[in-house]
Order: structure tokens, then sequence, then C-alpha cells
């Protein structure tokens, strides 16, 4: 075989080598942007279509005005915002109380979050949804987002959002459907557990704005909980997604 040939041959056999590895590292890529997205939003399309059937038929007695928690934004005054306004940064959460994948994504995520709107990088808008209800019956998903409303009331919205998650039940434990159990979680807030918190708690104050709230998410497309969007970009689109990329992003997005 003449040199010529060889080096044809071996040429080509490097160009073949070179397009598998590409595929395979194509195929990582799509492979870890599953995994990702499967992570940050476990429910899927065919559970969300059900979810959706649920609650769209569902009338869980509702009634009386709209009463937004104190210093909700947005449109209808459905979002509850964390961090300083003028960040660069915004981070929507839609989030339902009793979701167990909003749990993990908490668990994983937190910290970060609250590094970064400490820090003033980072403005987060928590958005509550009550799919939980709709999918395995009960009223937790709405008296949690309810309680939580009356902990922005008293300027302690996180912590007792914090608390909530760090004592989720069982997805199919609606022990989130008593006003006790919720009460309860609130002496683990300091200065939480007053007769205004109670009141509110008891007398379903926001229930009706968590109805809307619920309402919003319906409307909104989205395909399950927790659906977390930076910039309007959904994480879930985002390969390999981890808290220390979200913490890179948001830090490049200061810079400007």
């Amino acid at each position: 075989m003449s040199e010529k040939n060889r080096e044809a041959k071996r040429t080509a056999r490097e160009r073949l080598a070179a397009e598998r590895a590409k595929q395979k590292a194509a195929e990582k890529r799509r492979r870890a942007l599953i995994v990702g997205a499967a992570v940050v939003c476990v429910l899927g399309l065919a559970a969300v279509i059900g979810v959706v059937a649920a609650n769209a038929g569902k009338d869980d007695g509702t009634t009386g005005a709209v009463v937004a928690p104190s210093g909700a934004t947005g449109q209808d005054a459905l979002a509850v915002p964390v961090g300083r306004s003028d960040a660069k940064s915004t981070l929507v959460v839609w989030e339902d109380f009793r979701c167990p994948a909003c749990r993990s994504f908490e668990g994983e995520y937190r910290d970060t979050i609250h590094e970064l709107t400490d820090a003033g990088l980072l403005r987060a808008e928590y958005r509550l949804a009550t799919i939980i209800d709709g999918r395995m019956g009960g009223s937790g998903s709405r008296k949690a987002a309810n309680a939580a409303a009356c902990a922005q009331d008293a300027g302690k919205f996180t912590a007792y959002h914090d608390v909530l998650y760090e004592n989720q039940p069982e997805e199919n434990d609606d022990d989130f459907g008593d006003n006790a159990k919720l009460l309860e979680l609130a002496k683990k807030v300091d200065g939480l557990d007053t007769p205004a918190f109670r009141t509110c708690v008891e007398d379903g104050t926001h229930d009706a704005w968590v109805k809307k709230s619920a309402q919003a998410f319906l409307d909104s497309g989205h395909q399950g909980t927790p659906t977390v969007l930076l910039n309007g970009q959904n994480l879930a689109e985002v390969p390999s997604m981890t808290p220390a990329k979200l913490k890179q992003m948001v830090q490049e997005n200061a810079k400007g």
C-alpha cells in the first residue's frame, strides 16, 4: 500500500473518530438536559393535563373579595417579592407547598437564592399554585398558600416559606389542610405566632387571592411545579443546571 493510501485511510479514521466523539458529546448534553428538566419540573405534560382537568372543573368553595398580601406585586398583585426591586435579575418561582418536586428544588437551590437576594443581585418572585389539591384531593395547597400570604403580611414570608418545605408531609397526606398544623409550624418562626396571624390563617383571609393565583398558573401554560424562570428563561431548558450555574448566570447579568 502506498504512503498516500495509508495517509488517506488514517485521515478517514480520524474524521470518523472525531464525528463519533462529537455525537457522543451531543448525546451527553441531551441526556443532561433531560435529567435537569426532570429534576426542576418533575410533573410531566401528561400528569399536568390531568391536573389541569381536575382543577378546571373543581370549585373549592372559596368566595369573598380577593385580598392580596402586603407588598404583593405584578399583574393582579399575584407575586410575593423577596429581594431588592432594583436587582438586575428576577427569578420567578411557581410553587405548590404540597409538591415534592418543589421541596427538592428548595432543598437544592434555597441557600443560593437566599445568598443572591441578600446580596442585592437577585429579586425572587414567588407565585403560588394548588395543583396537588386538584390531583390528590384536599385543601393543603390552598391553606398553606394562604398561611404563607398571612406570613407575608407579618414580614415573615421567607422564613415561613422555608419552614413549610422543611416540614412538608407526604404528597398524599393533606396535613397542611389542618390550620392547627400551619399554626404549629408558625411557632418555628420568631415573632410570627401572633393573634393577627392566627386570625388570618383561620379566616382564610387570602383564600380568594390564592385561588386567583392558582388560576393564573393554569392559564400560563406552564407544565408543572416548580416552574422557575430566570429573567424569563425557563431553567428546565438550561443544560446541566445547578445552583452554581444559577449563581454564575446572576453574577454575569449583574456585570451588565
